[in-house]
């Protein structure tokens, strides 16, 4: 009978505040390795993207390069060999003249 109830009483960890400490600090964590520095690769392919002009070689998400020969508001008109074609600006994953991330 009194293993019964030790059995049944609840377990005491400490202090509640320090829960929502260690909670806090894996929000933390989570924002500083995950977030941020998502969102600063986002706004800094944003920033190249509306840079793009006429004449730039640019290496496309497929791995192809293309020179651009036009560029509008969302899309973009690429130079392929000796074809003139239509494609979105977001497929375009990096200048041609930029160096490698090392990612």
């Amino acid at each position: 009978m009194m293993m019964y109830a030790l059995l049944q009483q609840p377990a005491t960890g400490g202090p509640a505040w320090i829960q929502f400490v260690f909670i806090g600090g894996m929000a933390l964590m989570f924002y500083f390795l995950l977030i941020r520095p998502q969102s600063k690769a986002r706004k800094e392919m944003e920033a190249r993207l509306s840079k793009l002009k006429a004449g730039d070689e640019v290496v496309l998400t497929s791995g192809l390069y293309a020179t651009i020969d036009r560029v509008e508001d969302k899309h973009i008109w690429l130079k392929l060999g000796g074809s003139v074609v239509k494609a979105r600006r977001a497929a375009v994953a990096a200048l041609a003249n930029e160096p490698e991330s090392q990612n």
